[in-house]
């Protein structure tokens, strides 16, 4: 394994961004028919007109604090069936006190209600796009492309920190992680993202450095907050599609955590002292359609080799076994059977030894 000291170089930088006025703090702030002034929450819905094909509406809800501070964006629900992260954003919303916030906190309860209203993975049942690959999106394209562009322009462009919280989705046993992607483009954001991957809980880190550098063509959610200069995660805590309890502390206590890592709420800061940090991932993908036989779990150890599962056709016999491609953690597992080519049936991750 290679050190971890040679993958980065990380900034000792105090969490700190743009801060509202007084007099900016005094207004209302209005996204869609949403609207708070200091000390208040409001919810309402970010409309999404139709256009080559149907609208739909984003709920979402503002809490200001009594107190200036900056702008942390929480999105749940990109995916359809992702719903600890969306019953996580429900407690936020209720236990959140503005008279002990400083700052703002967007909660985007559920990103693509399309997909959630109708419980598909992955793809929209409108466009057939995964909305976590079409950002910024665009004004006058299909529904996920018009989402995208409303997400990007409403909440991401007012955001000083923005956290794009996933789960396994309905097809997905997964173990919890985060994702930090360090770009070289900005060593502010950077860095702030690192120590908010510590901040947010998960023990488990991916080093995500792949991602695209162009604005314009940013594809996923968190990686349009931090190519504007805003640091961002992207998180997964949950599995197969299930309202876990634990799985929705996790991630009601990670939006906490993280508040007050950004000095917006009071109390002590906690980070992460031991992760296991990953510089290597791998989606593993099915060579064809039929049905899906997983021979490993969440989190199981694999080496080299080792037969993650096998696809048979539907009459049962083995068309393919699928092995790890380097020793690794198997981040999630796709725990379902119907499964066709080219879908994912798993993620390998390989650890970095720290130093």
């Amino acid at each position: 394994m290679r050190s971890f000291a040679t993958l980065v170089t990380v900034l000792v930088v105090v969490a700190s961004g743009p801060t509202l006025t007084s007099a900016q703090q005094s207004g209302a702030l209005r996204i869609g028919s949403a609207a708070a002034r200091a000390g208040e929450k409001g919810s309402g819905f970010i409309v999404v007109p139709a256009g080559i094909d149907s609208g739909t509406r984003i709920p979402l809800t503002i809490v200001r604090g009594k107190d200036p501070g900056p702008t942390l964006a929480l999105i749940a629900g990109t995916h359809g069936d992702e719903v600890a992260p969306v019953i996580a954003l429900q407690r936020v919303r209720r236990e959140l006190d503005p008279a002990r916030l400083a700052g703002t906190v967007l909660l985007v309860q559920v990103a693509n209600l399309p997909s959630f209203l109708r419980r598909t993975v992955y793809y929209s049942p409108i466009d057939g796009k995964n909305l976590n690959r079409v950002y910024p999106g665009k004004r006058d394209g299909t529904v996920s492309e018009r989402i995208a562009y409303a997400i990007t322009h409403e909440i991401i462009e007012r955001a000083d920190y923005l956290v794009d919280i996933h789960a396994g989705d309905g097809n997905e046993s997964l173990r919890p992680y985060t994702y930090w992607s360090p770009l070289g483009l900005n060593p502010r954001a950077d860095s702030i993202a690192r120590e908010m991957a510590l901040a947010w809980g998960s023990d488990y880190i991916v080093i995500d450095s792949a991602r695209p550098h162009d604005p314009q063509a940013s594809v996923y959610t968190q990686n349009t907050a931090h190519l504007r200069g805003k640091p961002a995660l992207t998180t997964e805590a949950g599995y197969l599609g299930l309202p876990a309890e634990d799985m929705i502390a996790r991630n009601e206590q990670g939006a906490f955590r993280l508040l007050r890592y950004l000095k917006m709420i009071p109390g002590d800061v906690e980070l992460v002292r031991h992760p296991l940090w990953f510089d290597r991932t791998e989606v593993l993908r099915s060579p064809g359609t039929g049905i899906w036989y997983p021979q490993v779990e969440r989190g199981h150890t694999v080496q080299k080799g080792t037969v993650i599962g096998v696809v048979t056709d539907f009459f049962g016999d083995t068309t393919a076994a699928i092995t790890a491609p380097f020793a690794g953690v198997m981040l999630y597992v796709v725990a379902t059977p119907a499964i066709s080519e080219g879908e994912p049936l798993g993620m390998v991750g390989r650890p970095v030894e720290e130093r």
